[in-house]
């Protein structure tokens, strides 16, 4: 998959159930999203090309039924998907914008210690503020 083609919230969906999986049919995959959401088959064939398109899947036909296989890592695609988001945001908002995502989600005993342990080594060199990167010369007035 290219690094400036993006997967949509739709095909997050089936690409959680691919990587999941490892390798699945479009039944399977259209069964198990049918139960969650109220797609058509047309709609979820529809993000199966696209996502073949993209190179983020690859498909094989078995008889009659066509096999997905994850062409992309899971955790590469979702840093990347991270990467993008924040670079998108302002440099000063990043901190609340992290906060706010801890705070919902739901994490695990060692996540929260990994995370303390990141959080405790990059507070040893961390700037009294961040400065703001969104228009060239006012970075203190976002």
């Amino acid at each position: 998959m290219k690094a400036d083609q993006q997967i949509s919230p739709a095909e997050w969906r089936v690409m959680r159930i691919v990587w999941t999986l490892g390798s699945c049919t479009s039944h399977e995959i259209i069964d198990l999203l049918q139960r969650r959401v109220d797609w058509k088959s047309a709609t979820i064939k529809t993000l199966l090309r696209r996502l073949v398109d993209k190179g983020a899947l690859s498909t094989e036909k078995k008889g009659r039924a066509f096999v997905y296989h994850p062409l992309v890592e899971e955790e590469a695609t979702m840093c990347l998907a991270a990467d993008n988001l924040f670079d998108n945001i302002c440099e000063r908002r990043v901190g609340a914008t992290l906060y706010h995502v801890v705070e919902n989600a739901e994490l695990s005993k060692d996540d929260i210690n990994r995370l303390q342990q990141l959080l405790n080594k990059k507070g040893k060199n961390a700037p009294d503020s961040v400065k703001c990167n969104c228009v060239p010369g006012r970075e203190m007035n976002c």
